[in-house]
């Protein structure tokens, strides 16, 4: 059986939101007893709590909600590049070492460890990282950090580079385990109207 890599977060009350974001919670409907035969419960949280697809729709209004996204970007060939320490944003030089024949996904590890508990200061894309990895004929990124942007961005313009060349995006992944080579990436966002994210079990499975 080849090996798997579960690059998602375990989510509870404790995972960190970004700030504004609702956190996860999880309570209970009805309970297996006399009344009744099965646990039912409900989960409130934003689709941004995790791992996580963000949609079009997050940064630009009109655009595509998650349940419209082709999931072609989200299953296949991709390869995890370690910039452990890179600093506030990973740049092209970061990543040049892996980049001959790109696959047309790319995660990238900025972290030793992934953060349990909310902070600013994490690695986020460079705009120009964006837009170099698009030329490669890269159609999906992902991040062991909250966002592609700064956490005090308000412009956003690593989203932007992403709408501007079609790419799809996975943020909150855990890479902590996961060497840097090529793996299968499967991640699908959940079919949802509207919505402006999903959350996904990422996972890798080797090759």
């Amino acid at each position: 059986m080849k090996k798997l890599w579960d690059i998602s977060p375990l989510l509870s009350a404790a995972t960190p939101p970004f700030p504004g974001d609702v956190a996860f919670s999880h309570t209970w409907t009805a309970r297996i007893g006399p009344a009744g035969p099965v646990n039912l419960g409900v989960i409130c949280m934003s689709p941004h709590v995790g791992a996580h697809a963000d949609a079009p729709l997050h940064y630009a209004d009109g655009a595509a909600a998650i349940g419209e996204l082709d999931l072609t970007p989200y299953l296949g060939l991709c390869r995890v590049i370690h910039a452990v320490d890179c600093g506030p944003l990973v740049l092209s030089e970061h990543l040049a070492h892996a980049a001959p024949d790109l696959p047309p996904r790319v995660l990238v590890r900025t972290c030793e460890r992934a953060p349990t508990a909310w902070s600013p200061d994490f690695s986020a894309f460079a705009p120009l990282t964006i837009a170099w990895l698009a030329s490669l004929g890269v159609t999906l990124v992902g991040i062991d950090s909250q966002s592609v942007d700064p956490a005090d961005s308000k412009t956003l313009p690593s989203h932007r580079q992403l709408r501007e060349h079609g790419l799809r995006v996975l943020e909150n992944l855990v890479l902590d385990a996961v060497p840097a080579g090529d793996y299968e990436l499967i991640a699908l966002p959940l079919k949802m109207a509207g919505a402006d994210a999903s959350p996904v079990r990422a996972i890798l499975r080797e090759l």
